[in-house]
């Protein structure tokens, strides 16, 4: 029985951070894909220059 519920234990955690990490992946991506935005559309800052959507 003890073998049984290691190897079900094992099944589930593999499965948690399977998922967990795929949903990171997809997290790093939107990340990713908003950053690179941020570069096409920035707004004027004074002076006429491009501004920086950021604050670091």
């Amino acid at each position: 029985m003890v073998p049984l519920i290691l190897v079900l234990l094992l099944a589930l955690i593999l499965f948690g951070a399977g998922f967990a990490l795929k949903a990171l992946w997809w997290i790093a991506v939107i990340v990713l894909v908003l950053w690179l935005l941020g570069f096409v559309i920035r707004p004027a800052a004074s002076g006429g220059r491009k501004g920086r959507w950021y604050r670091w």
